[in-house]
């Protein structure tokens, strides 16, 4: 039997597509939504309202995270860029050339200054904004886009990828060689080592 489950709150704005969503991780009831036409907006889903919206580019905003510990949030567009915002003053914080194909996801590090970024350009770079978002490290090793990354909550200075070439790979934050991979390259998911 199917599960049911009763929606609460719907939320609406006129756009193409919602690329992304990130709830807000502290004591606001607030949504970051990225949109194909190229805009980003914050929903407050307790009285069902836009409260800001940020016109980030001509081009879709693919992912979009709440930074709560700095007041900011970070967006990457298909141009190739990485835009950072202050939430509360609307000021651009940041923004600069991160890859050279879409920005697909980016995450951003639960206790270090880090954002990490993948794109179709089939690599992952890591940035710290204590030093005004240099890159750290560029980890490579997909062969296809790199659609998504996600940090180890019980060991975060470990990461995994996914990508269109069937293939998880888990990282170590400090190096550029994945520890081992998931999947065959064919479809399926094997463990192949990499170490």
């Amino acid at each position: 039997m199917p599960l049911r489950l009763e929606i609460k709150k719907e939320l609406h704005a006129r756009s193409d597509r919602v690329k992304s969503l990130d709830m807000y991780p502290d004591n606001k009831p607030w949504v970051l939504a990225a949109l194909y036409s190229g805009k980003v907006m914050i929903w407050d889903y307790s009285s069902n309202t836009c409260i800001k919206t940020f016109d980030m580019c001509d081009v879709p905003v693919r992912c979009a995270k709440f930074i709560s510990r700095k007041q900011w949030f970070i967006a990457g567009t298909d141009d190739m860029h990485l835009r950072v915002f202050n939430y509360n003053t609307m000021e651009k914080v940041k923004e600069f050339e991160a890859h050279s194909d879409y920005i697909r996801f980016i995450e951003v590090h639960p206790n270090r200054p880090y954002i990490l970024s993948s794109s179709d350009d089939m690599s992952i770079k890591l940035w710290d904004w204590e030093k005004n978002f240099e890159c750290q490290q560029i980890y490579e090793g997909h062969a296809h886009y790199v659609m998504m990354v996600k940090i180890n909550p019980r060991d975060t200075n470990t990461f995994a990828s996914g990508s269109l070439d069937h293939t998880i790979k888990v990282w170590g934050i400090t190096g550029p060689q994945a520890h081992f991979s998931l999947g065959d390259g064919a479809g399926g998911m094997r463990r192949v080592s990499t170490a």
